[in-house]
């Protein structure tokens, strides 16, 4: 008999414990992407890293500047870069990928290595959780 309430007496604890574990949620890497602090951390310095050169500071290749929130969801000469949501049919994506249309691929960066597999996947899930970015701060 004592066994049995011994046995009884675990198997509550362990019922409460995964009962109170239930309310605990874990936080997924789709859910971290779509924080402002991703592209703060994560993307951004991909981004500085490669495309700085041509996209940021005071050159703005083909009319994209990657500069703020507004520019870079604005796009360059040739539209939008950045569907969030969709990577797929994010032009930004596709020629970090070296992706691009075949008539004019412009495989990005130009003149330089290929991104990491692991740079583009970070670039692709921040794409994926809606491209968030800090917003832009106010010129002062």
């Amino acid at each position: 008999m004592r066994r049995i309430l011994a046995g009884l007496a675990g198997a509550g604890v362990t019922a409460v414990a995964v009962l109170a574990g239930a309310g605990l949620r874990r936080v997924s890497a789709a859910d971290e992407a779509s924080k402002p602090a991703f592209y703060a951390e994560k993307v951004k310095p991909i981004l500085q890293t490669n495309c700085g050169k041509c996209h940021f500071d005071m050159n703005h290749k083909g009319g994209l500047s990657l500069m703020t929130k507004a520019t870079t969801m604005k796009g360059g000469r040739d539209g939008v870069v950045i569907v969030p949501g969709d990577p797929a049919n994010s032009v930004l994506v596709k020629l970090i990928r070296h992706e691009g249309p075949a008539d004019d691929p412009k495989p990005m960066p130009p003149k330089a290595p290929k991104l990491s597999d692991a740079d583009i996947a970070v670039i692709e899930q921040w794409v994926k959780a809606g491209a968030v970015m800090p917003d832009d701060h106010p010129a002062q």
